[in-house]
Parts: C-alpha cells; sequence; structure tokens
C-alpha cells in the first residue's frame, strides 16, 4: 500500500458549536447526577469526549457552563410552548394546551425537576443573575394574559386571574406530582410513577385548572 504523503492528510477542522453542544449536553447529565456542588470538571469533559481546557474556553468556569445549561433547560420549555401557537386557539382549548404541554413536559425530562431543586436548594443566585431567563419569560406571561382576556370577552372565563399565578398553578400542580412521586407513592400505598397513574394525574390537573377559571 502507497504511502500517503504528508500534504495530502488534511488537518481536522474545529467545529465550535458542535463542541460547546457536546460540553452542554455532558454537564447536563452530569449536574444531572450529581448537582452544582458534587459535579466535575473533569467528568464533563470526560462526558463529552474533550479537553477539560474547553470547558474554560467556552464557558469560562463551573458555574458559567451552570447557568448555561439553566437556560437551556427553560428555553426548551418555552420553545414547546411557542410550538403550540397557542394565542390562535379559542381560549378554552388554548390553556388546556399549555396544561398538558406542561405536565408532559415534565413527564420526559425528569431532569429538569432535579436542576431546579438543585437551584433552589442555593438560593437561585444563578437564575437571578441571568437576563436570558427574565426575557424568555415575559412574552409568557403577556400571552397567558391576552388568552385571560379573550376568554372574559368570550364569558367562558371569570375576571380577576392573575397571569403569573396562573402560570405558577400549572407548572405547580405538576412539578409538585413529578418531584415528589416516590414519596406520594410510598405514603398513599400506590405507584404513581406508573402510565395509567400520571394519565389519571394529567386529566385531574387540567380539569382542576380549567374549573378555576370558569365564570
Amino acid at each position: 500500500m502507497p504511502k500517503r504523503r504528508s500534504d495530502d492528510i488534511k488537518p481536522q477542522r474545529r467545529d465550535p458549536a458542535a463542541t460547546r453542544k457536546k460540553l452542554l449536553t455532558a454537564a447536563r447529565r452530569e449536574f444531572a447526577d450529581s448537582g452544582l456542588a458534587g459535579a466535575r470538571v473533569d467528568e464533563i469533559a470526560a462526558r463529552a469526549g474533550v479537553n477539560k481546557q474547553l470547558v474554560y474556553h467556552y464557558f469560562g468556569d463551573k458555574d458559567a457552563l451552570y447557568l448555561a445549561v439553566l437556560e437551556w433547560v427553560y428555553e426548551e420549555i418555552r420553545a414547546q410552548e411557542r410550538k403550540l401557537n397557542l394565542e390562535g386557539l379559542p381560549p378554552e382549548q388554548a390553556i388546556r394546551k399549555l396544561i398538558e404541554a406542561s405536565f408532559d413536559h415534565l413527564d420526559a425530562h425528569p431532569d429538569f425537576i432535579v436542576l431546579l431543586n438543585d437551584e433552589n436548594r442555593g438560593g437561585a443566585r444563578h437564575v437571578r443573575g441571568s437576563r436570558k431567563l427574565e426575557a424568555m419569560h415575559s412574552p409568557l406571561v403577556s400571552m397567558v394574559s391576552t388568552i385571560l382576556s379573550q376568554g372574559i370577552r368570550a364569558g367562558v372565563f371569570r375576571k380577576g386571574v392573575n397571569p403569573v399565578h396562573l402560570y405558577i398553578s400549572i407548572a405547580g400542580l405538576s412539578y409538585f406530582f413529578f418531584s415528589n412521586t416516590p414519596t406520594l407513592s410510598a405514603i398513599f400505598g400506590k405507584d404513581f410513577s406508573g402510565t395509567a397513574a400520571k394519565r389519571a394525574r394529567r386529566r385531574h390537573v387540567v380539569d382542576l385548572v380549567m374549573q378555576s377559571l370558569r365564570p
């Protein structure tokens, strides 16, 4: 077999976007498994299959990488909500879809709950320092407010519902269920992690919120 000349060998091109995504994906798993305090940069780099120094090159330090992961998981939810095109739907259908989507997202992304629990234990200092997260939520509140106003005009929603509190209630009714599934299952002697149990809880949350909005 003829030897390849050195000028025939093309150097590998760096792909910063792909490397950054690998690091974020690896960090998301590491932070979910070990929390911010227990996560190790060495382990994140190993999971990503890259040099440890690239963590500092792309993100600066572990805290900045942790914030980038938090911004990513929040953006996933916001992106999913945008895809619902809620403002083009009748008010009741729009709120119903928002509740269902919120429940389904938590069901599909258990690491989101773990990451938020860890951030709350730390007093939300990373979230407080993020301009991106505040900007993400403002359009959401505006959208919910618009839908509520449309529902009031259509006579299907009552007046006086605060859009921020409504969204917190929608998120909280699902979040508590998934974050406390093991203890709830032990206390009530029923496995709430099964498909049937989750389906029943989903129906209950939808019904509870929709009933609370009616005149």
